[in-house]
C-alpha cells in the first residue's frame, strides 16, 4: 500500500508545481462608467508628452471607465499615501491603480519604507474600492536602461501576492526599455504611454476587470 500512496504523493506535488507559483487573483469586470482611481508619480501624470496622451488618459479611451489620473511629478510613496485618504473621499472609486515607488528608488528610499507605505495605500484602497491594482515599478539599474533590459522590482509582486491584489506585472519595464517610447531615461512619450496603456489594459483584462 505505501508505493501507490507515494506514487499518489509525487502525482500530486507535479500537479501543484504544474499550475504556477500562486493562483492569479481575478475579479469581476468593471461597468463602463466605473471610477478608477490612478495614484502615482510622473508616469502617471504623463510628464514627457502631454496629459492627455498618458496611459490614464489612454485606457479611459479604450476602457470606457471615468479614469481619475492622480499622478504627481517628484512625488514618493510618502507624498502618494499622504493624500490618498483625501482623493478616496472626493472620488469614492470603484477601483484603484497604485503605480508609485520610482522616486523612492531614485532618492534611495529604504525598501521597508516603501514596502510599508505600498501596503497602507493598498488596505486604504481596500477599504473603500472593490477593486486594487498594483503597478510594478522596474528595478533601479544604470545598465539595464542603457542596453533596453529593464525588469519589475520584485517588491511589487510580493505586496499584490500578500494582499490578494491584482499585479500590473512589466508595462513600466517594456515600455522604458524601449528608446523609441521615451522622452528621456525616465519618462514615456506619446508613444511609450499609449504602449503602456495597453499593458495595462491587457494586465488587467487578465484579471477580470476588463472585458475584451
Amino acid at each position: 500500500m505505501r508505493l501507490p500512496r507515494l506514487f499518489l504523493l509525487a502525482c500530486t506535488v507535479l500537479l501543484l508545481a504544474a499550475c504556477g507559483e500562486a493562483p492569479r487573483h481575478t475579479q469581476p469586470a468593471l461597468p463602463p462608467g466605473a471610477t478608477v482611481l490612478v495614484v502615482g508619480d510622473s508616469l502617471v501624470a504623463g510628464t514627457g508628452a502631454t496629459r492627455e496622451q498618458s496611459w490614464p488618459a489612454v485606457l479611459q479611451a479604450r476602457s470606457g471607465w471615468n479614469v481619475v489620473n492622480a499622478g504627481v511629478p517628484g512625488h514618493t510613496s510618502a507624498d502618494a499615501r499622504s493624500r490618498l485618504d483625501g482623493l478616496l473621499d472626493q472620488h469614492r472609486p470603484d477601483a484603484v491603480i497604485i503605480a508609485i515607488g520610482g522616486n523612492d528608488f531614485l532618492r534611495k528610499v529604504a525598501l521597508d519604507t516603501t514596502r510599508a507605505n505600498i501596503e497602507a495605500m493598498v488596505a486604504q484602497s481596500k477599504a473603500v474600492a472593490g477593486h486594487v491594482a498594483i503597478v510594478a515599478i522596474p528595478a533601479p539599474s544604470v545598465g539595464a536602461s542603457l542596453f533596453g533590459a529593464l525588469a519589475d522590482h520584485g517588491v511589487f509582486g510580493e505586496i499584490a501576492q500578500a494582499h490578494a491584489v491584482a499585479l500590473v506585472p512589466d508595462a513600466v519595464s517594456r515600455t522604458l526599455s524601449r528608446e523609441d517610447y521615451r522622452a528621456d531615461r525616465i519618462h514615456a512619450n506619446a508613444s511609450g504611454y499609449a504602449f503602456l496603456a495597453e499593458q495595462v489594459a491587457e494586465a488587467l483584462s487578465e484579471a477580470g476587470w476588463l472585458r475584451h
